[in-house]
């Protein structure tokens, strides 16, 4: 972007230089906590999307929020990127403000009528694409039924040209001492090409979309098999500074090949 900043009448502020600096942090940050982050070949966001855009995710860490910055740099850098809160954590953590996140009263008629009537203003525009976690607290990402809020139903009603993204996402340990970050994207939908549904029933569609990509996403990580994915981003490897030098070392003497990782995997 060009600008400094986008602030639009009604809509909140996002600032061009805050969003990318938090962007480089986070990803330095997970780098450090991570071994690599992972997607599905089949899992890729679909191409050529071009109306107002809502992706929806299961809520499964305090690592979502920077998960979704990253991806949203990675593959949505045209657009504008927006997120409710709980309006409680936002005041806590006000610099949020300035990275296009509005708070929402929760469990409130008020909160649900500020959430729409935010989200649909945001939504006018194609260049805009809004990130939720409707189950509305963090979810343990083996709990069935997924349930979600009714409030993406309500949405989807409003808003009928827009188009609809599940992401499933998951942190799971394999061979290496640091987590993985696996993340699917699952199949859009714009409810205008879909038949007419009150918001109950959307809200039980998205729930079982969403839950289809996450029992997906949850079969490939038991599999554990790295040609199915593609690594979108590196993070840390091997056990510790000190040992992975004298294995470095005792390598260089014996005339063996340094591997950090625990298990190397083999390219694709």
């Amino acid at each position: 972007m060009k600008s400094q900043a986008v602030v639009t009448a009604g809509l909140p502020e996002v600032s061009c230089t805050a969003v990318r600096l938090f962007a480089a942090y986070s990803r330095r940050y997970m780098r450090r906590r991570f071994h690599a982050m992972r997607i599905p070949r089949n899992g890729q966001p679909p191409r050529g999307m071009n109306r107002p855009l809502v992706i929806y995710l299961n809520h499964a860490s305090w690592w979502d929020p920077l998960v979704c910055l990253y991806l949203s740099q990675k593959w949505f850098p045209e657009r504008t990127s927006f997120a409710p809160i709980d309006a409680l954590s936002l005041r806590q953590y006000r610099f949020f403000k300035h990275l296009g996140i509005y708070g929402i009263e929760q469990h409130s008629t008020c909160g649900a009528m500020t959430f729409l009537r935010t989200t649909q203003a945001i939504l006018e525009s194609k260049r805009n694409v809004v990130w939720l976690t409707p189950q509305g607290r963090f979810k343990d990402v083996r709990e069935r039924p997924l349930r979600l809020q009714r409030g993406i139903g309500a949405l989807a009603v409003q808003t009928e040209e827009v188009e609809f993204l599940p992401l499933a996402v998951e942190y799971a340990f394999w061979t290496e001492p640091r987590p993985e970050i696996l993340v699917s994207f699952g199949e859009a939908v714009i409810p205008s090409e879909e038949p007419r549904r009150s918001a109950d029933r959307w809200t039980e569609f998205f729930s079982s979309a969403l839950e289809d990509a996450q029992d997906e996403l949850a079969a490939r990580s038991c599999r554990r098999d790295p040609a199915e994915w593609l690594v979108i981003d590196k993070g840390a490897s091997g056990v510790s500074a000190t040992y992975d030098a004298w294995r470095w070392l005792r390598a260089r003497v014996s005339g063996a090949e340094f591997a950090r990782e625990h298990q190397p995997e083999k390219r694709a």
